[in-house]
């Protein structure tokens, strides 16, 4: 793939940067927050976490999912070891490709198809953002269009009035190198970084590129606006397969013989935020986004257990190295998203409390091939699939928080009208289905102090099904409805001196239909459905000490998360194999905990960092030891603990910074997943870097 920009982008991009819209005063940034700062958080109803830029650059977090994993209620798991497809579970669910969960930008939709099919094959470097938003309870409802886990909202920095810039350069071992540049001034702010590195396993390697603009004006007296847009290219030698129990026994964990793998990908977003001031607590905020993303996946397995190389599977099960040379076969998965909408959002205060109330307009269009070659690094051949698949989505909310005293009381209501559309344009075969849903919410906090506010809520959880659930490849429609659920939590938040807070919630979350599809548990299971419940506790605390000592805690306890009846197959009815009532659901530990210590003097701070997740089940039959010979896609997770170390020096003046950071610091060993065989968390990575600011 060539690095070139589309002409349109080009342009636009071009217009952005020449803009030079005089503003008398400072601009409030037009953006949308679902946490927003301390005195905001007295008022939500529900879990609000928020992951700050000191966080962010004193930890010198490597990947998302590193960044995540100091939220509670979140399960990061790593895949290739870059964060680039990262997965994400809130509560105990499955976190395979981030599907139960919405993810935002700027307030902005980030994940390339949310309705149509929420996976994240795409994610933004963590570098981009200065900060990181988690919500979840009831306040979720007024985004969508998933509720029935959390919404996480990534904000990116804003512009300065005045000059400023930086660059920064960082290497490490595993042919690790990273440059960042900023600059910026009178509104505008330009940023690039390139990364590269090895994956956690061998013949992974991936060069990110990823290009930012942002500009932010205030227009006369009552207007203001941000435009953004970005360029993200990514080249990946990564296969998606894992390893069988007997590869890891005989070869390692870094064992992966699919050299002829590749990803290609390139992503354009384009987005204007416009904020009209009416004046009297009247406020609308109207978000206009577009985004363009393209991912070529050529590979020679998809699974431990893919038949596409003759004789491969029974060499794997039984720990005979493979020669993907010998293959002649590679399989291109060539998809094409393009998304597009416009949500104006209306705030208004009134003497009783604010209203808020939204509409969204949100258009989807995918386009999926499959190419198979008959070489192992062909890239053209027969044409398998081709299929294009659209949505319309058409939603609204209402919520009025009524403001009593030392309580807030917050109704909503939120209304989900999709349409999904599928043809197979090899057979010329067309099929369409609609579903619609009321959501409603209701949230209470209740502040008896300055430092602490009780808080309760429940809402009815919704996720709309993917598209190639809902309507089969012949046209037909599939009786799968919504992910529907009664998600309950109630918690405190108490806010002390000197930088102290502390955040503990009990939760219940009761699903009537919990989808689960492909190879989320087993790598085999067939579309299927049944009940499911969620319920346990997420403590966190912050605190930094007069003495230069700070500390941080994020830990979720997960007792239950059971499958409430076996799960049945869509189509057929028929159960799934080892599912059964009382069994524990697949990739949900009981624990995960991130502990973090530091101290910092004068130019010097420095941390340690624990992060711990819990034995986890990779199956419905909760089957504890691997299958003698197997694919490895079943067997336990043990549990695990990965150490990591920062040390940060500011040098006088304060215009330079240098770090060093050890990740994995003991180079543990650990499985994350068995989707597709066995993955690996990353090996030791030392980086060391410096800053130096203009």
């Amino acid at each position: 793939m060539k690095f070139a920009i589309k002409p349109l982008s080009l342009a636009i991009l071009a217009a952005i940067a020449s803009l030079s819209i005089a503003a008398e005063k400072e601009a409030v940034m037009p953006r949308v927050d679902i946490v927003g700062g301390a005195e905001d958080q007295k008022r939500i109803a529900g879990t609000a976490d928020v992951i700050d830029t000191r966080t962010l650059e004193e930890s010198r977090v490597f990947t998302v999912n590193e960044a995540l994993r100091k939220v509670p209620g979140l399960n990061a798991r790593d895949e290739e070891g870059l964060g680039l497809r990262p997965n994400v579970g809130v509560r105990g669910l499955n976190p395979t490709r981030s599907t139960k969960m919405t993810l935002l930008e700027d307030g902005v939709p980030l994940s390339y198809a949310p309705y149509g099919d929420n996976a994240s094959y795409y994610h933004p470097q963590i570098d981009r953002f200065e900060r990181v938003e988690v919500l979840k309870g009831s306040g979720q409802n007024v985004f969508g269009p998933q509720t029935i886990g959390g919404t996480i909202n990534y904000i990116t920095p804003t512009p300065p009035r005045e000059f400023a810039a930086f660059v920064e350069g960082s290497a490490g071992n595993r042919d690790f190198a990273r440059a960042r540049a900023q600059v910026g001034g009178k509104g505008l702010l330009l940023d690039y970084t390139r990364k590269q590195g090895d994956g956690a396993k061998d013949n992974v390697h991936s060069d990110i590129d990823d290009l930012n603009f942002k500009y932010v004006a205030a227009i006369g007296g009552r207007h203001a606006l941000t435009l953004r847009a970005n360029y993200m290219k990514e080249d990946s030698q990564v296969t998606y397969s894992g390893i069988t129990d007997a590869e890891f026994a005989r070869f390692g964990a870094r064992y992966n013989p699919f050299k002829n793998d590749f990803m290609d990908v390139e992503r354009y977003g384009l987005s204007a935020t416009h904020d009209y001031d009416f004046g009297g607590g009247a406020l609308l905020t109207t978000n206009l986004y577009y985004s363009d993303f393209q991912r070529d996946w050529w590979r020679q397995a998809s699974t431990t257990s893919d038949t596409q190389c003759a004789g491969f599977v029974a060499a794997r099960n039984a720990g005979t190295a493979v020669n993907p040379d010998a293959c002649a076969s590679v399989q291109g998965r060539l998809r094409n998203y393009v998304t597009w909408g416009v949500e104006p959002r209306l705030t208004l205060a009134h003497g009783m409390g604010e209203l808020q109330a939204g509409v969204k307009a949100h258009f989807e269009e995918q386009k999926r091939k499959q190419i198979n070659g008959v070489t192992a690094t062909a890239r053209s051949g027969a044409l398998a699939e081709d299929n294009l698949r659209k949505t319309r989505a058409y939603s609204a909310f209402v919520a009025n928080r009524f403001a009593l005293g030392q309580w807030d009381i917050t109704p909503s209501l939120r209304y989900e009208r999709i349409n999904a559309s599928r043809s197979n344009r090899l057979t010329g075969v067309t099929g369409s289905d609609d579903l619609s849903r009321v959501l409603p919410a209701f949230g209470v906090t209740w502040n008896p102090s300055k430092v602490l506010t009780v808080f309760g809520s429940i809402h009815r959880g919704f996720a709309p099904p993917r598209v190639e659930d809902l309507i089969g490849g012949t046209g037909t429609s599939t009786e799968v409805g919504p992910e529907d659920s009664t998600n309950m939590e109630v918690g405190t938040r108490w806010e002390f001196a000197r930088a102290s807070r502390l955040q503990a919630s009990l939760f219940r979350n009761d699903f009537k239909r919990l989808i689960a599809v492909g190879s989320i548990a087993g790598g085999s299971t067939p579309l299927a459905e049944g009940k499911a419940l969620f319920q346990g506790l997420e403590f966190s605390a912050d605190t930094e000490l007069a003495n230069g000592f700070f500390g941080r805690a994020a830990w979720t306890w997960l007792p239950t998360a059971k499958q409430s009846t076996a799960y049945t197959q869509v189509v057929s009815g028929a159960l799934v194999a080892g599912s059964a009532a009382g069994n524990r659901q697949p990739y949900a530990p009981k624990n995960t905990l991130t502990l973090a210590a530091g101290y910092g003097s004068g130019a010097w701070r420095g941390q340690l960092e624990a992060q711990h997740v819990g034995e986890q089940f990779t199956d419905f039959a909760n089957t504890e030891a691997p299958v003698a010979g197997g694919n490895g896609q079943i067997g336990k997770l043990a549990a695990y603990t990965v150490w990591n170390a920062s040390l940060n020096y500011t040098l006088t003046p304060k215009k330079s910074s240098l770090f060093l950071t050890v990740k994995n610091l003991g180079d543990k060993t650990y499985m994350v997943d068995r989707t597709r065989g066995i993955q690996f968390g990353s090996p030791r990575l030392v980086q060391a870097g410096l800053r130096y600011t203009f």
